[in-house]
């Protein structure tokens, strides 16, 4: 539902199923004048945030100008790759299926992360006083987490840059039919988000931290929306035990991209792996401290450090879940 106030110097925030916003061009705060709006706009510097397709456009043009490149070779790339499908029957059985058979290795380590995370972790965001948590999911692609998130009980909101049918928050309409109320989606950056802070019961990162450009400017965002004593979770994001191990996949990964799809792939200069270092970079500029899951994925998987070494290989990435509370 749309609540909405006259603009002014003392208007309250726009909300919309009771999440408030702010612009995230000035973080300003943002009104709509009519109960019917479609659009909000910015109380200082005029920023519209309108609703087109389902999703809240909440990306300011000069914004849109700098991801444009990323945006449209990604796209390509995640064409060429075999992602989406024309069937709803495809995005209603991830993470557990893939389909389409041509990506079926990743999404068996999406549904083993997503059943740790449904089974160890998710349940304890539920209380008695709050039985519907809201879950911030950054970087949610097609939006097949949220929709998940939604069928849990959660009140998911899912951002992301993609905007396309098949691969980006256009996607997430096949879910609309299969949900009683159908969750927010906006096109917004990671350290720009269009949301007042403190909010959130937990923010979560599923295979898109590593995408961030800087990941003190991404983790401080999303801790501001995130309300005190709230949970940080990050998935699915590669990490190495030596910053070499990692620049040496980024070296692999762009003559493979170069090779296969014409493209590095390195317009937006994201720093694709997390180490040790670069964790404890973060336990220590915002005062939290992570703890560390490991999702069993299969014996194979476990093994594949011990047979690089025995090869003489490069050292392979390894998946994990790392959470943290906010400072209470």
């Amino acid at each position: 539902m749309l609540s909405a106030v006259e603009n002014g110097p003392d208007a309250l925030r726009a909300s919309i199923q009771g999440i408030e916003f702010q612009c995230p061009r000035c973080r300003g705060k943002m009104h709509h004048c009519t109960e019917a709006s479609d659009s909000l706009l910015c109380c200082d510097c005029s920023f519209p945030m309108t609703l087109r397709n389902g999703v809240w456009l909440s990306l300011p043009i000069e914004r849109a100008a700098y991801f444009s490149r990323f945006i449209s070779e990604y796209e390509i790339i995640r064409a060429a790759e075999g992602r989406g499908s024309h069937k709803q029957e495809y995005y209603l059985d991830l993470p557990y299926r893939d389909r389409t058979g041509n990506n079926k290795a990743q999404w068996k380590i999406r549904a083993c992360t997503y059943a740790f995370l449904k089974k160890n972790i998710l349940p304890a965001l539920k209380t008695s006083y709050n039985s519907s948590p809201r879950i911030l999911d950054i970087g949610s692609g097609n939006g097949w987490l949220s929709f998940r998130l939604a069928q849990m009980g959660f009140s998911p909101a899912a951002v992301d840059l993609l905007l396309n049918d098949y691969d980006g928050l256009g996607a997430a309409a096949n879910y609309e039919s299969h949900l009683p109320t159908m969750f927010l989606r906006f096109q917004a950056e990671s350290t720009k988000l269009p949301f007042a802070e403190c909010q959130f019961d937990a923010v979560i990162f599923n295979a898109s931290f590593h995408y961030a450009e800087n990941y003190e400017k991404c983790l401080r965002e999303a801790l501001r929306c995130l309300k005190k004593g709230g949970l940080i979770i990050i998935a699915d994001s590669p990490w190495y035990s030596q910053a070499k191990s990692g620049e040496r996949m980024l070296a692999e990964r762009r003559t493979m991209f170069l090779n296969r799809f014409g493209t590095l792939s390195n317009s937006i200069a994201s720093l694709e792996f997390l180490t040790d270092e670069r964790l404890a970079a973060l336990e220590l500029a915002f005062n939290i401290s992570w703890k560390r899951h490991v999702p069993f994925y299969g014996i194979r998987w476990t093994l594949r450090p011990l047979i690089a070494r025995l090869r003489n290989r490069r050292e392979p990435a390894v998946f994990r879940i790392y959470t943290a509370r906010k400072a209470v």
